[in-house]
């Protein structure tokens, strides 16, 4: 059953799921998720964000937050994915396959316009790519000890929100890069993931259907939403 929304709500269901960093990708920019979504929902993401939403698949596969990752200059995506998806892409800025066997591209970059923190596994070419791609500086490293870090933060142009594990020394990796206050949180009544259920930029946000009220207002407060 299809989630109808309204534009001035922040929680939602995309795919019937509340992980909306796992189906859908959003820039300053676009918001990118699969074909089919209904156009409630469409609506609802392009008047929340003040963005166009762009549909389309990655590698065939309707998880394009997973395996794409992107800002307002390009995006980078999964080596498997298809010429059609790579043209598609274009139309909205420069693109590239991740040249790695790590190739969940949304799940191991966490980036914005300024700045992007990687898999620390990804070699000197991938994080060539993703500095040449995404026109970011590129460092490789954790958030609260986990590689994927596409999916335990979310970074705007404002600000960060990380998961709740993570260490003062990668706070200060993370501060330094982006030169962005971060702090910590959590999406869909306590998953510390926070880049899996929260769709953000500068410009508005939204979280899973899950989410409560302290941790939207945590979302809120993290990443410059408050007066």
């Amino acid at each position: 059953m299809r989630q109808s929304l309204q534009a001035s709500d922040k929680k939602l269901k995309i795919a019937g799921s509340c992980l909306l960093g796992v189906f859908a990708r959003a820039t300053e920019k676009v918001v990118l998720l699969a074909h089919g979504a209904a156009p409630k929902d469409l609506k609802a993401l392009q008047e929340g964000l003040k963005v166009d939403a762009v549909s389309l698949l990655a590698a065939g596969s309707a998880v394009v937050g997973s395996l794409i990752s992107a800002n307002s200059f390009g995006f980078v995506i999964t080596h498997h994915a298809a010429d059609e998806e790579i043209s598609i892409l274009r139309e909205h800025g420069r693109v590239a396959r991740l040249p790695s066997k790590i190739n969940a591209a949304g799940n191991v970059i966490l980036a914005n316009d300024h700045a992007a923190l990687v898999h620390p596994g990804l070699s000197a070419k991938a994080c060539e790519t993703v500095a040449r791609t995404l026109g970011v500086k590129v460092v490789r490293g954790t958030i609260g000890g986990l590689k994927t870090v596409g999916m335990a933060g979310v970074a705007t142009n404002k600000g960060l929100l990380v998961h709740p594990r993570v260490s003062a020394e990668e706070i200060a990796v993370l501060e330094k890069l982006f030169e962005l206050p971060v702090d910590v949180g959590t999406v869909n009544l306590g998953s510390p993931l926070v880049g899996s259920g929260l769709l953000a930029n500068s410009k508005g946000y939204f979280a899973g259907m899950d989410t409560s009220g302290p941790e939207l207002g945590r979302i809120e407060d993290s990443l410059g939403f408050l007066v």
